[in-house]
């Protein structure tokens, strides 16, 4: 069933960061009932705050934080969630009554989530958003665009042990010591569940350019396959550089036991565009453990950082058993630390993409 008509309600609710692409002046109709298949990630969703739970707030386009309340009628993308502190969730078969289970606007069913995690906001969809001809609205209709040709230039990428191992922070000292070392940085976020928060951080420190893979047309990139996870790489890391930017720095999301975080970083196209790491962690044991995994996947490890990093004595501890540098956020910011952690291509200024 099309519910035509619809421009007004849809411009009078609560919108999240993950539709931000999406023109509101094209969300015109809603698609509901028997007339709707699966939703597929990415779709847009209309969706009424039954009980609110964890999620207390959802983050605007702008990155303000909204307060929800009971009622209210707030706009989605459904997609996967995989966060180990909060909330394991998948995209349910229908339009029945399901979960947001990010702030950033991602409606799934929550499966499990941690000990420590409120059950989630409960919310019933009204409908999936779509145009005037009732075609259903996907974030992956308004991604950047592809290229095929893939232009390099210096570059880190920053993975870690989980999430919340300091990746995003840590990332953002580097952006802003290669910004006072003179470089005009770009900053992507290939991997993970969409919110504002780390591009915010990201732009804050100092990056050009903050793109993330909802840039590339993803809600989240749980369950996304190796190709179009490559895809995502080639797609923001050629917007950055379309842009003027003349380094990268890459944030992967959770650790690299993750599913789609160990497709990627196990990927030979990606090792060989960014095969310099700098490593997030949270303690000694899962640094040492961590550098070593990524050494024998071939990469080089330029440093170790993290939430390890605020404390003495696991930092002895990792430098007890490799050799990796272990640099703080008072090391990273620093510019000619930060140069230092850069991969520098060869000559060849193109790769095509087959």
């Amino acid at each position: 069933m099309i519910m035509l008509s619809q421009a007004y309600r849809i411009a009078s609710a609560k919108r999240t960061f993950v539709t931000r692409r999406v023109p509101l002046e094209l969300m015109q109709s809603l698609v509901g009932g028997n007339g709707v298949s699966k939703p597929k990630s990415g779709d847009l969703v209309l969706a009424k705050i039954v009980q609110v739970g964890h999620h207390k707030f959802g983050e605007r386009t702008d990155g303000r934080r909204a307060a929800l309340f009971e009622g209210d009628e707030i706009i989605l993308a459904y997609g996967h969630r995989y966060a180990p502190d909060q909330f394991e969730a998948v995209v349910p078969g229908s339009l029945e009554e399901c979960h947001m289970v990010a702030a950033g606007g991602i409606a799934a069913q929550a499966i499990s989530w941690h000990s420590k995690t409120k059950s989630p906001t409960v919310i019933q969809p009204v409908g999936l958003i779509a145009d005037y001809s009732g075609k259903i609205i996907n974030v992956s209709d308004f991604a950047v665009d592809e290229s095929n040709l893939v232009e390099l230039v210096p570059s880190v990428a920053v993975v870690g042990t989980s999430m919340n191992a300091g990746k995003t922070t840590s990332a953002a000292h580097i952006i802003r010591g290669l910004n006072k070392a003179g470089y005009r940085v770009g900053a992507m976020k290939v991997t993970g569940t969409g919110a504002g928060g780390d591009l915010w951080l990201m732009k804050d420190s100092g990056a050009y350019i903050a793109l993330d893979f909802t840039d590339a047309g993803h809600a989240t990139t749980f369950k996304v396959n190796s190709f179009d996870l490559m895809n995502i790489v080639d797609r923001l890391s050629q917007e950055l550089i379309r842009f003027g930017c003349n380094a990268i720095v890459v944030e992967i999301a959770d650790g690299i036991f993750q599913k789609e975080t160990r497709e990627l970083l196990e990927n030979r196209e990606f090792k060989a565009r960014f095969p310099n790491v700098v490593f997030a962690a949270r303690e000694s044991l899962g640094a040492t453990a961590g550098v070593q995994w990524l050494s024998n996947q071939g990469y080089s490890v330029s440093a170790v950082s993290g939430i390890v990093c605020a404390s003495p004595l696991s930092t002895r501890e990792i430098t007890q058993h490799i050799d990796t540098p272990v640099y703080g956020l008072d090391l990273l910011i620093e510019p000619s630390i930060s140069k230092s952690l850069l991969h520098f291509p060869s000559m060849t200024p193109e790769l095509e993409l087959a």
